[in-house]
């Protein structure tokens, strides 16, 4: 198992979390508009994928649909075709796209962080078809992109998928109170023990969690650091003191001098 790099563009340019989002502006999360906006502002992108019940990877966060669309029921119980037919809210007639949309929409042309969604339910070992459905799109995509998870199996599954694409963990504080998960799983996967096992190269950690010894050590080896989710300059400015990027939302995030996008 190889450990790719986290190319440097994932670096500099901000990340805005679930694409450059603004319901006031027509821009729901996760959409295209909101990719479009994102690349336009030179921001790197961060998106979440989920799987539709023919196996297609689409790019939505949650597993319901209500919250987003109106819409009853979850992705799952839905086609990839079916998602195109649900308007999101407040998106001027937007549907929930495919990742392959995404992947042709973003083109290259900034970075583009992907967070698979834990389907186990459990961050347990079933897992393959999302990432079989990630590994599909992704294989013949050119620019920056790098994919992570929650769920360590994920992302060790896309390492026997794709191994070239660099994979991170999703990390957390995993505050028992905030995790419909066992409390001795909460305290194993605070830890990240499970980084050398996926070959992770980086992780996207909790913003109000950076103080934990863990990421100190991992950053002190040498591991890119990202965090989320970032919503004030002075949130901000207290994250960069640990992390070497930040994921952000609802303001405008300085993008450096010096970043390329």
């Amino acid at each position: 198992m190889s450990r790719p790099d986290l190319p440097r563009a994932f670096l500099t340019a901000p990340i805005a979390h679930r694409a450059l989002h603004d319901v006031t502006r027509g821009r729901p999360e996760n959409s295209l508009s909101a990719i479009g906006a994102a690349v336009a502002a030179g921001y790197g992108i961060e998106i979440d994928l989920q799987l539709t019940k023919d196996g297609q990877a689409v790019v939505f966060h949650d597993y319901e649909l209500e919250r987003l669309t109106g819409a009853p029921g979850t992705v799952r119980e839905h086609t990839a075709a079916q998602l195109g037919d649900i308007a999101l809210l407040h998106g001027d007639g937007e549907t929930i796209p495919t990742l392959a949309q995404v992947l042709s929409k973003v083109a290259g042309r900034v970075p583009l962080l992907i967070e698979l969604k834990d389907q186990d339910g459990a961050m347990g070992p079933d897992v393959g078809p999302l990432e079989q459905a990630t590994a599909t799109a992704l294989v013949n995509y050119d620019g920056p992109v790098a994919v992570m998870s929650f769920n360590p199996n994920g992302m060790a599954e896309m390492a026997r998928l794709l191994d070239g694409i660099p994979r991170g963990l999703t990390t957390s504080d995993y505050a028992h109170d905030d995790w419909p998960l066992r409390p001795e799983l909460c305290d194993h996967l605070r830890e990240i023990p499970d980084f050398d096992r996926v070959g992770a190269s980086f992780i996207s950690h909790q913003a109000r969690d950076l103080a934990r010894p863990r990421v100190a050590e991992l950053r002190a080896a040498g591991v890119p650091v990202l965090c989320w989710t970032i919503r004030s300059q002075q949130a901000e400015e207290a994250a960069r003191a640990v992390a070497h990027n930040i994921t952000f939302e609802g303001y405008a995030a300085a993008i450096p001098l010096t970043s390329t996008g």
